[in-house]
């Protein structure tokens, strides 16, 4: 299967480190690699309203909604670039995630069987040195894929506050070279691991 890269920038803030860091390493894809950027901020969710039982499910096809939708289903691997904002994903990620638990009841799509042996990667920017400290942000996108049954590439970490300085970090633009190469395994919860 052809691989179809979904970049999901998930940001207040447009061309900023994190975003910087994702074009790094998404220059590192083949060229027969398709890439897909959408602009969370730029396409903005409305608030999730929880109806899995309450409610006849459709599948979205107007406005944001649809949007993200038909590109989440249509990708092989989606890529969170969410700043480390009070050490999880932004709000424009978190909400996109949310959208994911609507989409599990689409009539005439099994989203969960969809997204299954797909790949989950993030990249995130933080302030701190200690990457520890994005230890929160990890694991909300690590079990999101695991309850998916999906791959789980990791996150690609990179040290920046001001726009530009995660080109300052040295060690991050060289993992950016090699991030999405890396075989990525099937996410697994904590307690099915063996």
């Amino acid at each position: 299967m052809t691989r179809r890269f979904l970049f999901l920038l998930a940001s207040s803030r447009s061309d900023g480190n994190t975003e910087l860091l994702a074009r790094r390493a998404a220059e590192q894809l083949p060229a027969d690699v398709e890439q897909r950027w959408i602009d969370l901020a730029a396409h903005p969710l409305p608030d999730f309203q929880d109806l899995r039982h309450d409610s006849d499910h459709v599948r979205p096809t107007d406005g944001t909604t649809g949007l993200l939708f038909d590109a989440t289903i249509a990708a092989t691997d989606i890529v969170i670039a969410s700043p480390l904002y009070w050490y999880s994903v932004s709000g424009h990620a978190k909400r996109y995630l949310d959208y994911w638990s609507g989409w599990l009841r689409t009539p005439g799509i099994d989203f969960k069987a969809t997204m299954a042996g797909r790949t989950l990667w993030g990249v995130t920017a933080l302030a701190h040195e200690e990457f520890e400290v994005a230890d929160p942000l990890i694991g909300t996108l690590h079990h999101s894929a695991a309850y998916m049954r999906m791959r789980f590439g990791g996150v690609l970490l990179g040290n920046g506050s001001k726009p530009g300085d995660v080109l300052g970090d040295t060690e991050a633009l060289a993992r950016a070279k090699t991030f999405f190469a890396q075989e990525a395994p099937l996410a697994r919860f904590p307690y099915e691991e063996v």
